[in-house]
Order: structure tokens, then C-alpha cells, then sequence
């Protein structure tokens, strides 16, 4: 492996171990529902911002608006079809800090549903972060910034949720770590694959990855936000995005 995708594997480690801190605060800590679900809904204004001014930008300036529409389009249609078939599984509220969640008594299978769907929510974010490598062998540090900043509420509510519905913490932490560590590989593989495809591809990919971070964010992330803020989710997700459009031009 080279040195430049072990860079971007540790930086995708780096975006994943906000899963594992967020889960540990959601696990030990005891916070009202309305502070997760604000936190939930500052991490959704981050990812939105920078998928529009990072992701989606960037596929534009390289592929044109063909390739980053349909890839756009593309993303969002493949997690949406994913998303539908884990949350028939019992994945469906695996984001939520409440007692919404399935356990495994009421849904069997639902424990391997759930951390498919934390898989599927965490690996378009980690390959991005080793594709924004490729293009002056510099990592984007505004979204290994925005990933970590929304994997913290996104750990934080769903750890919450799995120990309400009476999972071990051997499964909570087990499901969080091992997502951490795929996080760095995923952002190492896609290093080493798209380094050595035309930009029109990779700016497909970031459009892509976009399309399905944007559908998760409002399958997944939203509700949780609004249930419990209300009237304040629109604000709170706007100073999200406030505050990374900020990063992203400093």
C-alpha cells in the first residue's frame, strides 16, 4: 500500500472515530432528548454544506453537469433502495436516540440489519474523504471536518437508541469500532482505485457519494432532529451549515 493511501486511511480513521465518541457520550451519558436531536440537526447543516460546497462543486468543475447529475441522481436511488430493504430488516430507526429502535427480541435479525445500515451510512463519507486526496495529494481537511463533526451526533443518537432497546455493549461499541476501522479502509481503497481513473470518473464518484449522503441525511438524520426541536431544526441546521461553509472558506 502506498504512503498516500495509508494517509487517507488514517484520515478516514480519523472521520470513523467520531462514531465511537459520539456512541460512547450516547452510551454513558445521560443528555435530554431535545440535546441529541439539536445535535443531530447541527450534523445534518455540516454534511449538507459540504456535500454542496465540497462534493457537489467539485464534480461540477470536473465533470460538467452531465456526470455530476447523474451521478447524483445515481447515489441517491442506490442508498434509497438499500435504505428500503435494511429498514425492513428492523434498520428503519437505527439513527433514533429513543426507544423507536427494534431489539432483537421484537425483530430477530434486526441487530445484523442495523449495522449493515450504520455500514451503509458511514462508507460514501470515508471513500470521498481518499478521493479528495487524489487531486494535489492533499486531503480535503473541510470534509474529514464535516464527517467527523456529523459522525458524533449520528454515533450519540444511535448508541443512545440500541441501549434503550436493550443491546450489550459488547454490540453497541463492537458495531461503532468495526465501522471506524472500515472507515479507513474505505478511504484507502478508494485512494488507490480512483487515482488511477480519469477525473470525468472521479467527479462522478464525489457526485455520487453526494447524492447518497444527502439521502441519508434526510431519511435518517431529519427525523431525528425534528422530533424532538421542532419549530428550532430549521435554525440549528442552518448555523450546521453556517458553521462549515465557514470552514470551507477560511
Amino acid at each position: 500500500m502506498s504512503s498516500s493511501a495509508l494517509v487517507a486511511g488514517l484520515w478516514g480513521l480519523l472521520g470513523g472515530s467520531a462514531l465511537v465518541l459520539g456512541a460512547f457520550v450516547g452510551y454513558f451519558v445521560r443528555l435530554p432528548q431535545r440535546l441529541i436531536a439539536a445535535i443531530m440537526a447541527f450534523g445534518s447543516g455540516v454534511l449538507i454544506s459540504a456535500l454542496a460546497f465540497e462534493l457537489m462543486d467539485e464534480a461540477y468543475k470536473e465533470g460538467g453537469f452531465d456526470s455530476t447529475a447523474i451521478g447524483f441522481l445515481s447515489g441517491a436511488v442506490v442508498y434509497t433502495i438499500a435504505n428500503l430493504i435494511l429498514a425492513k430488516q428492523g434498520a428503519k430507526h437505527r439513527k433514533r436516540s429513543t426507544s423507536r429502535q427494534s431489539s432483537e427480541a421484537e425483530d430477530p435479525g434486526s441487530g445484523l440489519a442495523i449495522a449493515l445500515g450504520a455500514l451503509l451510512d458511514g462508507i460514501p463519507e470515508s471513500i470521498v474523504i481518499g478521493v479528495s486526496l487524489i487531486s494535489g495529494g492533499v486531503v480535503n481537511w473541510v470534509t474529514v471536518a464535516a464527517v467527523f463533526l456529523s459522525n458524533i451526533p449520528e454515533g450519540l443518537s444511535s448508541a443512545a437508541g440500541m441501549k434503550k432497546a436493550g443491546r450489550p455493549i459488547q454490540y453497541v461499541f463492537g458495531i461503532w469500532g468495526a465501522i471506524a476501522l472500515l472507515s479507513a479502509l474505505a478511504a484507502s481503497f478508494g485512494y488507490l482505485i480512483f487515482s488511477h481513473v480519469s477525473v470525468e470518473v472521479v467527479a462522478a464518484t464525489n457526485a455520487i457519494a453526494a447524492g447518497a449522503i444527502l439521502s441519508m441525511i434526510a431519511d435518517t438524520m431529519i427525523p431525528e432532529a425534528f422530533e424532538y426541536t421542532h419549530n428550532f431544526a430549521g435554525l440549528i441546521t442552518v448555523c450546521g451549515f453556517l458553521a462549515a461553509f465557514i470552514l470551507s472558506k477560511l
